[in-house]
């Protein structure tokens, strides 16, 4: 868990461009990222075999 947290806070703070979940980490990661306070600025997008990219956006999702 605290892995993930490390990567939010990473990718929050531009040292990382994107994150990249695979499928069997999924619920492990969502459980962090749903309680992180800025959750509505991290933007995931599906690609093929269940892969996932996380960005972080400056403007929050509505």
């Amino acid at each position: 868990m605290e892995k993930y947290e490390n990567m939010l806070k990473q990718l929050q703070n531009g040292e990382l461009k994107c994150i990249e979940i695979e499928k069997e980490q999924f619920y492990e990661f969502r459980e962090v990222l749903v309680k992180h306070p800025l959750f509505k600025h991290f933007r995931g997008e599906a690609k093929q075999n269940g892969r996932l990219i996380y960005t972080y956006q400056e403007v929050p999702r509505s």
